[in-house]
């Protein structure tokens, strides 16, 4: 029997939780891989806090259940403990009391779509871990491998309020590789990577296409036919593989239930050539597009005219992928095709000017176009740099006709629903995760200055190389 351990990270004063990637002769390879890698799996970073802080007297913006204008949250073991208003709700004995009067308190921030930690520098290449260019389809790929835990880049996100982000590879190839849901602050990567391979993107932009020279033999589509036709072979191998080794399991399983009656009848054991048969060979690439076939994980559907659009989306439907959309700004002219298809849609950032024959509006107003229309909207920055803008593109779309409180449930909410950890984030609830930010004003305000980060109930330091360098010359 194969076995691979890993841990995932706990609190101290607490037992590691152990899963286990096993290979038995009895049953297929369990697809349990690490500890957080199973879409919903959300692991609790080490540092939460144990003593009771309370905030007081400060607007609440709970998301799920209206605001309350002079309100008490408190939050104690990485947890919410209470939300409610001033005038009903007491404080524990002991706690840690905050007076917050003025200050407006909101859920920490969710980043649908980043780079975080997988670039630094961008014209340094030895500090880039965005993209494999090997080769286009490379869905055995995770950025929890490449994810770079001390990138000073979190830090200055985090100041402005978000405390937790997708990280994804660039969209330079087709199948680029898994993501991950992060939360930004710990002492290490183990810690940050709260679910690990929970969605991977399928990007159908053009973008793609590679541009072979002359002496290039490498061989890569250069149309977008080619594109589509390398897709649907990599989903109908990984079907075929995974028939493969289906076939082998009941085999094997056959085999090893006739043994068992044999021995339970008396007679001799006699060698059995299934059940000692070789599983088939693992193919990393195949192994993992499984879960996607089977729907259990989800695709990210990135494509930007209309044309690349319903292309991208008949490929899903065709292998019945559970999809949201990415990257369709462009595709003003069939939103109402989009509504059709009744699945959530990663908007941003919209500083992205029109193109020719465009409205000057055409991706301002996108957000507002499709929640008119019932989508599920959520916010990203697609960066690295500018993940601290997220707050400030859901307040831009709200001159666009956004409804404000549609705006806030994009950036905190609707993620956490869509990624699976509406239980743990997404709204002042108790029991859920104390990622908690304290700012002096609207958070959607771009001239709202966020004063206190809590992430698992810690105050983080609110400090970035940007802060260090402003203070250091400002003397």
């Amino acid at each position: 029997m194969m076995q691979l351990s890993t841990i995932c990270s706990q609190p101290s004063n607490s037992k590691p939780t152990q899963t286990t990637l096993v290979w038995s002769g009895r049953r297929r390879l369990l697809l349990v891989l690490f500890s957080g890698l199973v879409a919903g799996t959300f692991c609790k970073p080490a540092f939460a806090q144990e003593i009771a802080i309370a905030l007081k007297g400060g607007k609440l913006l709970t998301i799920t259940h209206g605001v309350i204008e002079n309100g008490v949250i408190v939050m104690q073991g990485g947890k919410i403990t209470a939300v409610g208003p001033a005038s009903s709700s007491s404080v524990p004995s002991g706690a840690q009391e905050i007076d917050a009067s003025g200050m407006t308190i909101y859920p920490g921030l969710i980043d649908s779509e980043t780079n975080l930690g997988l670039t630094e520098i961008s014209q340094e290449q030895s500090t880039n871990d965005l993209i494999e260019l090997s080769d286009e389809i490379m869905p055995h790929m995770h950025t929890a491998d490449a994810f770079h835990a001390e990138s000073a880049l979190i830090p200055v996100a985090r100041l402005n309020g978000i405390t937790n982000a997708i990280i994804a590879p660039s969209s330079e190839d087709t199948l680029p590789g898994q993501d991950s849901f992060i939360q930004l602050d710990g002492k290490s990567a183990n810690e940050m990577l709260l679910v690990r391979d929970n969605a991977m993107a399928l990007n159908f932009t053009g973008e793609e296409r590679r541009n072979k020279g002359a002496f290039d033999k490498r061989k890569y589509p250069s149309t977008r036919m080619g594109l589509a036709a390398q897709l649907r072979q990599a989903f109908i191998d990984a079907q075929d593989y995974k028939s493969k080794r289906d076939a082998y399991d009941r085999k094997n399983d056959t085999a090893q239930d006739q043994a068992q009656a044999r021995n339970k009848n008396g007679k001799a054991a006699t060698d059995d050539k299934q059940s000692d048969a070789a599983p088939p060979k693992r193919d990393l690439k195949l192994e993992a597009l499984i879960p996607y076939l089977e729907g259990k994980k989800t695709i990210v559907l990135a494509a930007q005219s209309p044309s690349d659009l319903q292309t991208a989306v008949s490929l899903a439907n065709e292998f019945k992928l559970k999809f949201v959309l990415n990257h369709i700004s462009h595709s003003q002219s069939v939103l109402d095709y989009v509504a059709t298809l009744k699945v959530p849609v990663i908007v941003g950032p919209i500083y992205e000017a029109p193109k020719e024959g465009e409205r000057y509006d055409t991706v301002y107003s996108l957000p507002a176009q499709l929640q008119k229309r019932g989508v599920k909207i959520l916010f990203a920055s697609y960066s690295a740099h500018n993940v601290r803008n997220l707050p400030d593109e859901a307040g831009y779309a709200t001159a666009f006709g956004l409804p404000y409180d549609e705006a806030l449930k994009a950036v905190t909410l609707n993620p956490a629903e869509v990624w699976g950890v509406a239980d743990q984030l997404g709204s002042l609830d108790v029991g859920k995760s104390a990622n908690i930010v304290m700012a002096n004003g609207d958070p959607l305000d771009i001239r709202t200055d966020v004063k206190q980060v809590y992430i698992q109930g810690r105050a983080v330091p609110m400090t970035s190389r940007q802060t260090e360098l402003r203070d250091q010359y400002s003397k």
